[in-house]
């Protein structure tokens, strides 16, 4: 009877002791999350230089299709593909027999007709002596005039057949219409063309070539004050590149098209580089890389900005030891630096290491560099 008393009291103050303690449990205040630890720096402000980069794409300054202006065969090919050409060189050859003798008959045509217009003016000449005796009916030499003044005028149309058939031979020559480079012909020899449709070839200026690329209408006041200014590309201002291989020589401004594109919100812009060594050729896709400084301007680490639904935010800390969330506008990257168009300023501090682990309101302690080992 003792022991079952004494085992009563005993669960009866387990009891006791377990309520006691899920009471103190209940009581205790509810800890937050741990705070992050953070590095902290300074917004830096500098005088910066950087290149902006645009695609862009090779072009002649000059550049002609050669079509022939009368239809034969293909006599004579007077070059190598792909050479450089001169003015006036002669490049192609058509066959000139039919034109030739087109020309030989106008030639002869001409003649009759001289000797008609001689024969004419004779019998005006007697008509008139006759009329002054009064010894010929006046239409005889009204009819005499009008025969000479159409002998006058067949003479007339020879001579601009003449002309005629003399350009179609000259166009059975086809010659460089300036210096340049000329492509792989289209034909070759024995290829019958025809006048006005058949491509034979092209020739393209290559001393100096176009670079043009697109503006976004946004930097149209940049590029017109460096037109103003008549930046010659003698400070290397723009560059060219290809697959990161830098072109060796600098261009300049040339101008800016006439409007703006409605469609893409871009205006054409056109650089001429010089291409003494002939390592540009027409067609080529390269950057364009422009030279631009920025006074004053706010440098953060790329590592400080978290993009989120194609925005861009910096952590910048409170007196309250905690984050708060701030959207910049990035400019252009500078090594492993970047430049801040809005959001931050001279002197405001930012969270640069640690920001993975950040979210909005989030408490954050600096992180304490380790101690170096004591020296022996």
């Amino acid at each position: 009877m003792l022991f079952h008393k004494s085992a009563t009291y005993t669960a009866f103050l387990g009891l006791i002791l377990l309520s006691s303690c899920s009471d103190n449990k209940a009581g205790q205040a509810p800890q937050g999350p741990a705070a992050v630890p953070v590095t902290i720096e300074e917004v830096k402000i500098t005088d910066a230089s950087y290149h902006d980069e645009y695609p862009a794409t090779v072009t002649a300054l000059d550049m002609v299709e050669l079509r022939p202006q009368v239809s034969g065969y293909i006599l004579g090919v007077h070059f190598s593909d792909g050479a450089r050409v001169r003015k006036g060189q002669l490049l192609y050859t058509i066959d000139t027999q039919l034109y030739e003798a087109n020309y030989d008959q106008a030639v002869a045509n001409l003649n009759v007709q001289e000797a008609n217009l001689a024969k004419a003016q004779k019998d005006a000449n007697r008509y008139h002596e006759l009329a002054k005796n009064d010894a010929v009916a006046k239409q005889l030499v009204d009819n005499a005039d009008a025969a000479l003044e159409a002998a006058q005028r067949q003479v007339e149309a020879s001579k601009a057949n003449i002309r005629s058939v003399q350009t179609n031979v000259r166009y059975t020559k086809i010659y460089a219409p300036f210096d340049g480079t000329i492509g792989i012909s289209a034909v070759k020899k024995g290829t019958a063309v025809t006048a006005g449709q058949t491509l034979l070839n092209t020739v393209s200026t290559d001393n100096q070539l176009a670079v043009d690329f697109n503006v976004d209408q946004k930097e149209i006041f940049k590029f017109a004050n460096l037109l103003q200014k008549k930046a010659s590309g003698n400070d290397s201002t723009f560059t060219l590149a290809f697959n990161g291989e830098k072109y060796p020589y600098v261009g300049k401004l040339a101008f800016l098209d006439r409007a703006v594109d409605p469609q893409t919100g871009t205006i054409k812009t056109r650089l001429v580089f010089p291409n003494p060594n002939n390592l540009l050729r027409a067609g080529m896709s390269g950057t364009v890389r422009v030279l631009s400084t920025s006074k004053e301007a706010v440098l953060i680490p790329y590592k400080a900005i978290s993009e989120q639904l194609g925005e861009f935010f910096v952590y910048v800390p409170t007196d309250s030891s905690k984050v708060t969330q701030r959207r910049v506008d990035l400019g252009t990257a500078i090594g492993t630096n970047v430049i801040i168009k809005n959001g931050l300023k001279r002197g405001e501090r930012l969270i640069v290491e640690g920001i993975q682990n950040l979210r909005e309101g989030a408490v954050y302690i600096t992180e304490v560099p380790a101690a170096a080992p004591a020296k022996k």
